[in-house]
């Protein structure tokens, strides 16, 4: 059911000539995907093609479930899980399975748990060396989900996931599985903390430099980050969930919803016992792959611009998609954010954290926007029926019972979001950077405008150790760190999200600088202009490994360019500095990882092995 009062704008020219381009593009590679997953529709139950002894081991430990498995008719969902209680977001997920097989039951069907999924927490691995398997763990997640649903014994997946590489990884295993119904399913957010996130930062800021205590410090982190949930602030967890309600992969609204509320609960259920309509056992047969197109990729990188979300995801959603047969570029993200307003300040790109945002209107009152913008396509399947404009709805429960009702057609707090037609900003909130160093990628919804373009000179590391020390015994002057040997092939792509305090203190009293690197920075970057993902790394003798100490680079992020105001010849020639990675090859298991570092594509491909 669409809101009430929404328009039928025509689509955005931009959005409708970038949409086509990826579809031209990517005609063969998407039409092999459609044909091989449509191949294997089910048209009856998965563990009916099963052998009697195959079938046993699927029935042996089933409980009251066995009987039903038994019965040829009765759809069996399967439920890949990322739960771990050392991660709070995914603490939620304990509860999960009992709650799914339940709702399983009234809905006349089953349900198992299939499988785990690693799922770390980059907040725990900040600045560690455990941060080096992080993006790699994408993979690794995709291929688990691969083997939880290999068993076929299932009729439809829940997949419960929501930090960083969880959603990603999650969804590029599941496309794999795309001749069944998939929902994916979220825990939602701590309650908002005792100390805003502006002030954690201000405490980071000055223990970075010395004015502060550890005893202060923790105590900050602590309050913070206190209950179960993600993070409150607006990095990459949060913005999965925003792409999952724009891709139409959630229940409508459940992105936002805290933890262990009764809200949630119902929200839960739902999903189950829409997994369970929507096989091929029925007539409501919706199918991952009839779910998923190109559209769904667009409207996705739109609410990315649009919320100023992480940057994380300009290499996620590019592996996501050649994951369905879709090839999407960074000059497809750029020009969907040249037409893309900014609508919300969300910490690090305000000081409101996402309890107050999905309070001020949250994710209907943003798709409601998008939808009359002309800026998201409305026309498409969702795993709720045809059409976006459900998302623009929002949950809630009346006498116990879920239902939905209009999102606000106005913001109820306009300094954390806003209409279309007064946004924050005109354009989206991450730019593409190109130059003689090559393409990169920055966040400039958090940045001071007055801080996007600088011209400074280098001063060049080799890892981030080195950087934090140098910082910590001084560098004088202006000037760009050039933080190279930290892409996919080097390192796995480490987040240098630990370097951000010190320099935000720099900034602070009055210094002009800025980051240029090969590795990521948190989706939570902040208010430090960095150029981040630049490709070609310095382990592919990018240029990044020809910059020396002094050499004057331009940053501009309004004109989106980033180069060395060095001579082409005299670049070319010197020889390239290649990176140390004897440390990074071992510890925390980085060993076992060696291979995927090799076979890595660059950060515009995916960073990926798949």
């Amino acid at each position: 059911m669409a809101a009430a009062g929404m328009s039928s704008r025509k689509l955005n020219d931009s959005i409708a000539e970038v949409t086509e381009r990826i579809g031209g593009r990517s005609a063969a590679s998407r039409g092999e995907y459609l044909e091989r997953t449509r191949k294997r529709k089910l048209v009856e139950p998965a563990r009916g093609k099963l052998a009697c002894a195959n079938l046993a081991h699927v029935m042996a430990a089933s409980g009251e479930d066995k009987t039903r498995l038994l019965q040829t008719a009765i759809p069996n969902i399967g439920v890949v899980t990322s739960y771990n209680d050392m991660l709070s977001a995914h603490q939620p997920f304990e509860s999960y399975p009992e709650v799914i097989r339940a709702a399983a039951r009234m809905a006349g069907a089953t349900a198992q748990v299939a499988g785990g999924v690693p799922a770390m927490c980059d907040g725990v691995t900040q600045g560690r060396a455990g941060m080096e398997l992080s993006l790699f763990s994408r993979d690794v997640i995709a291929l688990a989900t691969a083997v939880a649903l290999s068993h076929e014994a299932f009729d439809s997946a829940l997949l419960l996931g929501i930090c960083d590489k969880i959603v990603p990884g999650l969804f590029i295993g599941a496309a794999s599985f795309g001749q069944l119904p998939i929902i994916f399913v979220p825990g939602g957010p701590m309650p908002t903390g005792s100390i805003a996130n502006k002030q954690k930062a201000e405490v980071r800021q000055r223990y970075a430099e010395g004015q502060a205590s550890r005893d202060e410090l923790l105590a900050a982190e602590m309050n913070s980050y206190h209950n179960a949930g993600t993070c409150t602030f607006y990095g990459t967890a949060n913005s999965n969930q925003m792409l999952m309600e724009l891709m139409g992969l959630h229940v409508p609204g459940a992105a936002f919803v805290n933890p262990n509320t009764p809200l949630r609960h119902a929200l839960t259920v739902a999903a189950t016992q829409r997994a369970a309509a929507t096989t091929a056992l029925g007539k409501g047969y919706l199918p991952f792959v009839e779910v998923i197109d190109e559209r769904s990729f667009v409207n996705a990188i739109v609410g990315l611009m649009a919320t100023g979300g992480s940057t994380n995801h300009v290499i996620h959603l590019v592996a996501m998609a050649r994951a369905v047969g879709l090839k999407i570029t960074w000059d497809d993200m750029a020009d969907i954010s040249r037409v893309t307003p900014l609508l919300a300040r969300v910490y690090p790109n305000g000081e409101a954290d996402v309890n107050q945002f999905h309070a001020a209107g949250g994710m209907a009152f943003v798709v409601r926007q998008l939808i009359d913008a002309g800026l998201a396509h409305e026309d498409v399947m969702t795993v709720w029926g045809p059409g976006l404009a459900a998302y623009a709805r929002e949950p809630f429960l009346e006498n116990s019972r879920l239902v939905w009702r209009d999102g606000a057609a106005k913001s109820h707090d306009e300094k954390i979001l806003r209409p279309a037609t007064d946004p924050f900003s005109a354009d989206g909130g991450l730019k593409l950077l190109r130059g003689n160093l090559g393409r990169s990628v920055i966040k400039t919804s958090a940045v001071d405008p007055k801080l996007w373009a600088i011209t400074a000179p280098a001063r060049v590391f080799e890892s981030q150790e080195a950087l934090a020390a140098a910082l910590k015994d001084g560098i004088e002057g202006d000037f760009i760190a050039v933080v190279r040997g930290q892409g996919p092939r080097a390192n796995g792509m480490p987040e240098l999200h630990k370097l951000i305090p010190a320099l935000s203190g720099l900034l602070a009293r009055g210094r002009r600088v800025a980051i240029v690197t090969d590795g990521r920075m948190s989706g939570a970057s902040g208010k430090v202009p960095s150029a981040i993902h630049l490709t070609p790394e310095a382990a592919a003798d990018g240029p990044i490994s020809r910059l020396r100490d002094g050499d004057i680079i331009r940053l501009d992020a309004a004109a989106g360019v980033l180069e060395a105001q060095v001579d082409a010849a005299t670049l070319q020639a010197r020889e390239p500095v290649k990176p140390e990675v004897h440390d990074a090859t071992f510890g925390v298991g980085r060993e076992l990882f060696t291979r995927l570092r090799e076979g890595a594509t660059p950060a515009d491909e995916g960073a990926s092995i798949l």
